[in-house]
């Protein structure tokens, strides 16, 4: 895959091709980028319910053209009645990855659709909201193809899912993995959607839809109730943004890791390589990662608890410090704890060159394994990666919003292009931005030939103990041997695994065109017209 597709009219991707297709057919009904964007994550939730669901938290960049894109933070925070002693009474040192003690924050996707209709209400007259759901509404109740990344995803951690509350009745019908191509169906999330279209998207918080999911969570044993979802609300934020040769670049603030993106692109930046693809290409980004996550582990958290503007680490003085900590021909030593992530990024521009960047997630796969009878939510489990701590980073704390990897990226170059971009795959999600995007912007590879090239991953995956630098196996045998001696302790995977995420873009030029790409690793799509 590296044609690259054009159009003119407006253009979607996103990693599941009928949740393109899905926000295709609102472009086509006169609607706007964020009505598009919030029909594919709809849709996404029903035919990708490994990787997202209604019951996780979203990330949103919103730019018309000519201004500065808006962040939306839909992270939703710790239940009020979390305590370092409930984990303790159940016997937890950590707080459990799976189950309803993993689901201990609230999920805060649904209040981020609402702010983003928000932002865009003056753009057009507004689609109906059962309109905008119902593509998603029909995959729910018709069924859906099992991907083949749902089977074996649900194979590989059947063991952690199969007594979880609500999992078997849902995802394992019959009581058997479903397999690839066989139908799916999610008839209470189906009725779930059809309420919101005709409650209105406050319901899952403040409405009778609230009602039934804080019964479930009761009955399941979760420590997020009625009051907590009461709280909950999306908020606008500036977004961070950096300059790098040719283009601003812009990406979300705290609690995501949106600063690190940024710190990576800006510091390779100031390294003057001027060819991709070598050695000095990829192991100047594996620094520069490095460098950012150093920063990142320190800093980056509930920006309630941050003793320090995210934006001020993006200050050329510092940037030019940390640059120079980079060795352009050894490998800093790596030993990391990685923060994992099941997620899905996807990307609209319209036909006005309105665009977003959204990226929606339950973290692992099937979130906490948590779905609620009345309702069909899978439930996030965000909240684990709180640390059970009196205080510290990522410390858990009622209310407190948890550590996000999630986190969308734009840009926008000197001569008229802007772009949207991002990925799924916790850990790696900066690292790919900075793949895909020195690639396209710095070094001239077409748009979905950046996305379908070689990718790394520094650090360790889901479930596994490695931290080395993972390397699909079809880099160049001398760059891979280059990058051992160097230091590097590499480990080559698979030619395409979804382990490097599931990246996308989307480029406007100047004079209206559209190019888009997907990735090969996924089961997207690029959806335009």
């Amino acid at each position: 895959m590296l044609n690259t597709p054009r159009s003119r009219r407006g253009m979607v991707t996103s990693p599941h091709h009928l949740a393109s297709q899905a926000g295709l057919q609102i472009l086509r009904d006169g609607g706007t980028a964020v009505e598009a964007a919030v029909a594919v994550a709809a849709a996404l939730a029903v035919v990708y319910p490994h990787m997202t669901g209604i019951g996780g938290d979203g990330f949103w960049l919103i730019a018309e053209p000519g201004r500065d894109p808006v962040a939306i933070d839909a992270c939703g925070g710790a239940g009020k009645a979390v305590s370092l002693d409930l984990y303790r009474r159940h016997g937890h040192a950590t707080v459990p990855w799976r189950g309803p003690l993993a689901a201990n924050t609230v999920a805060g996707t649904i209040d981020g659709w609402r702010e983003a209709l928000a932002v865009s209400a003056g753009w057009a007259d507004p689609l109906p909201l059962a309109r905008i759901l119902e593509e998603a509404i029909a995959h729910a109740e018709q069924g859906i193809p099992v991907t083949a990344s749902q089977e074996r995803l649900t194979r590989q951690k059947l063991h952690e899912l199969k007594d979880v509350p609500g999992f078997k009745d849902t995802f394992l019908p019959g009581g058997a993995v479903p397999l690839e191509g066989s139908t799916l169906k999610q008839p209470a999330l189906a009725a779930t959607l059809r309420r919101l279209a005709a409650e209105g998207l406050d319901s899952f918080y403040r409405g009778p839809l609230a009602a039934s999911i804080a019964a479930d969570l009761e009955r399941a044993g979760s420590p997020v109730g009625a009051a907590d979802l009461a709280a909950h609300a999306a908020h606008r934020r500036p977004a961070l943004s950096v300059g790098v040769r040719g283009a601003r670049l812009f990406n979300h603030p705290p609690p995501t890791q949106g600063l690190a993106s940024l710190m990576i692109l800006a510091l390779f930046d100031r390294l003057g390589v001027t060819e991709g693809e070598g050695f000095d290409h990829i192991h100047g980004l594996i620094e520069a990662t490095k460098q950012a996550f150093l920063v990142r582990d320190r800093e980056v958290g509930d920006p309630a608890y941050m003793g320090r503007e995210a934006q001020s680490f993006l200050d050329a003085a510092v940037l030019d410090g940390l640059a120079a900590n980079i060795d352009r021909a050894r490998a800093l030593p790596w030993p990391h704890v990685a923060k994992p992530g099941d997620t899905v990024w996807l990307g609209v521009i319209d036909g006005q060159g309105r665009a977003v960047s959204m990226i929606q997630s339950v973290y692992f796969e099937f979130g906490s394994g948590l779905v609620l009878p009345e309702t069909g939510i899978t439930w996030q489990n965000r909240g684990a990666s709180f640390r059970l701590a009196e205080d510290g980073w990522n410390a858990l704390a009622p209310g407190r919003k948890p550590f996000h990897t999630l986190n969308p990226a734009m840009a926008r170059f000197d001569d008229g292009r802007s772009m949207v971009y991002g990925t799924m795959g916790g850990e790696g999600q900066p690292q790919t931005q900075a793949a895909v995007f020195s690639r396209y912007a710095m070094f001239g590879q077409g748009l979905q030939a950046a996305v379908t090239a070689p990718r790394w991953l520094l650090g360790r995956t889901w479930g596994e103990d490695s931290v080395t630098l993972k390397l699909e196996s079809r880099f160049d045998p001398a760059l891979v041997a280059a990058l051992r001696d160097a230091g590097h302790a590499v480990e080559l995977l698979d030619p395409y695994t979804s382990t490097m995420g599931h990246a996308g873009a989307i480029v406007r030029h100047p004079d209206g065109t559209l190019e888009g790409a997907t990735d090969p690793r996924s089961d997207g799509a690029v959806a335009a017209w």
